[in-house]
């Protein structure tokens, strides 16, 4: 496959789909704590701060191995190491499945965190070494959107698993997956003739050094992170918990409807974040600035939420999903400031910080929610405006450092305009 040009098909069905179910998997796990929560506080017994450290557990080895994963990522292939980590998934979901107490959950999370470390740096290599680089942002977008529709099928399709199964059970069956996936994508998606990385492995981590204290990495990076870490803990975990304890929906059934439309439409942002792009491009907007505006619009949405709550607040979850969705444009931009053997690098590094903070922030939303008095069906309101607005007032920092730095990309030739 290295003389000619492969066709779409290929493509599509030797490289695309086995990266973009492995990135469905991802978000299922991501997400399914925003269900299946009552029965961890019914069975476990765990409070919001439990709820937030099991929950952001997945971020922990995730972000902690970004380095290392750029460095396999670039040496070894995106298919052999994303193979491998998925094994790694299958057993912390069996884990999970069998765990008693909220220590064994929290480390069967970790496994799953490590085992999906790959999802989105594995494809974005994949997308470089097979896709032109004019591509990169709109398939970048076509992979969001299979994890979109994991987000999907962690609301309403899990809700329903539960009335048939355990949530014990379902993680037995979602190990299965994992082992499936990983033998699809072992067995199916070629390798790439590139040159290997040259060099010992310490100059490939001096590599990531240099993505690290770039300038123009570090202009991007905490807006990314801030909008990053508000839009995943959300879908993730406590958008589930808003809907009960701030907007009043007591049926299990009622809420994952509402998770299922959220992440409907943040499917529909991410398929067509790449449209979009390329749209803005034509009428004379460079990447650059319209990844800025949406950004200042998913903050005005998180402002919303957090003082306006019972105004329209399904509408404000609906353009909180399509928004949110949109800044993942930052990566590609980001890979295209530097030469192409970074790809991996590039993109580990960012998510190193990315899930890191989100990590701690996940984590630090529910300390927050419990520093009130509990109601007599879940948490008190005041603690998620709180939450919701220094997500906010973080975002327009962010923004704020990004419009007043002047750090240019590492290659010169492609300077983002506005």
């Amino acid at each position: 496959m290295t003389g000619n040009a492969p066709s779409f098909a290929t493509l599509l069905l030797r490289v695309f789909l086995p990266f973009a179910l492995a990135y469905f998997l991802s978000y299922i796990f991501r997400g399914v704590n925003a269900v299946i929560f009552p029965y961890l506080e019914r069975d476990v017994g765990i409070t919001a701060g439990d709820l937030g450290l099991l929950t952001s557990a997945f971020f922990l080895f995730f972000a902690g191995c970004q380095p290392i994963l750029g460095v396999m990522l670039d040496r070894y292939g995106p298919r052999r190491v994303q193979a491998v980590l998925l094994a790694l998934a299958a057993i912390g979901s069996a884990l999970f499945g069998l765990s008693l107490s909220l220590g064994e959950l929290i480390v069967a999370r970790v496994l799953i965190g490590l085992g999906f470390a790959g999802g989105l740096m594995a494809a974005i290599k994949a997308i470089t070494l097979w896709y032109p680089p004019e591509r990169w942002g709109l398939i970048t977008g076509f992979h969001m959107m299979a994890g979109g529709l994991g987000s999907m099928a962690a609301t309403l399709p899990i809700q329903w698993s539960l009335s048939i199964i355990s949530w014990q059970g379902l993680f037995f069956w979602l190990t299965g997956l994992c082992l499936v996936t990983s033998a699809i994508l072992f067995t199916v998606v070629p390798e790439r003739g590139v040159p290997a990385p040259q060099g010992t492995l310490r100059d490939q981590f001096r590599i990531t050094g240099i993505v690290l204290t770039n300038g123009f990495f570090w202009r991007i990076q905490p807006l990314l992170t801030f909008q990053q870490m508000a839009f995943i803990a959300a879908i993730t975990l406590w958008i589930g918990p808003w809907l009960r304890d701030v907007g009043g929906i007591a049926s299990h059934q009622a809420r994952a409807d509402i998770q299922l439309w959220t992440t409907a439409v943040m499917t529909a942002g991410f398929a067509l974040s790449g449209v979009l792009s390329g749209a803005f491009r034509r009428i004379g907007v460079s990447d650059f600035a319209s990844a800025n505006l949406v950004s200042v619009l998913f903050a005005l949405v998180c402002a919303w939420l957090a003082f306006l709550p019972s105004f329209y607040p399904v509408a404000a979850w609906l353009l909180f999903g399509f928004l949110g969705a949109y800044p993942i444009q930052y990566m590609p931009l980001l890979a295209r400031s530097f030469p192409p053997q970074y790809a991996g690098r590039v993109s580990t590094s960012s998510n190193l910080v990315v899930f890191t903070v989100i990590f701690a922030g996940q984590w630090a939303i529910g300390k927050v929610v419990d520093l009130w008095p509990r109601t007599a069906t879940g948490y008190s309101p005041d603690g998620y405006s709180w939450s919701f607005g220094l997500l906010f007032i973080l975002q327009v920092a962010g923004l704020a450092w990004l419009l007043l730095s002047r750090a240019r990309p590492l290659l010169q030739e492609r300077p983002p305009a506005g």
